[in-house]
């Protein structure tokens, strides 16, 4: 692992990319699991959704960006696309039960 300011070439800037990539897609993956394991909860009318709950974690997301070098704007809309992919799944999850 490289540090981008100690990339030479272009070749090491991609294989860093590349590294970056498959580590967001583990922990894409992972979180997904969860996304997946809500819906079962979700049945039940104490634990349906909860429009606060995506607005704490944009607001999280977007927190944690701005301590980084990552522009809030670009996490925010990832998050909120994200969490788009996850409401419509436990929607259709929820259908089919």
């Amino acid at each position: 692992m490289k540090k981008a300011q100690d990339c030479e070439t272009m070749d090491e800037v991609r294989a860093e990319i590349d590294r970056v990539d498959r580590a967001l897609v583990d922990l894409l993956a992972e979180r997904w699991s969860y996304v997946d394991r809500a819906w079962f909860f979700k049945r039940s009318p104490d634990e349906a959704s909860v429009p606060w709950r995506n607005r704490d974690v944009i607001e999280k997301v977007k927190a944690r960006a701005e301590d980084t070098a990552m522009p809030a704007e670009m996490a925010e809309a990832l998050w909120r696309m994200i969490i788009g992919w996850g409401i419509q799944y436990e929607e259709e999850r929820l259908k089919e039960k």
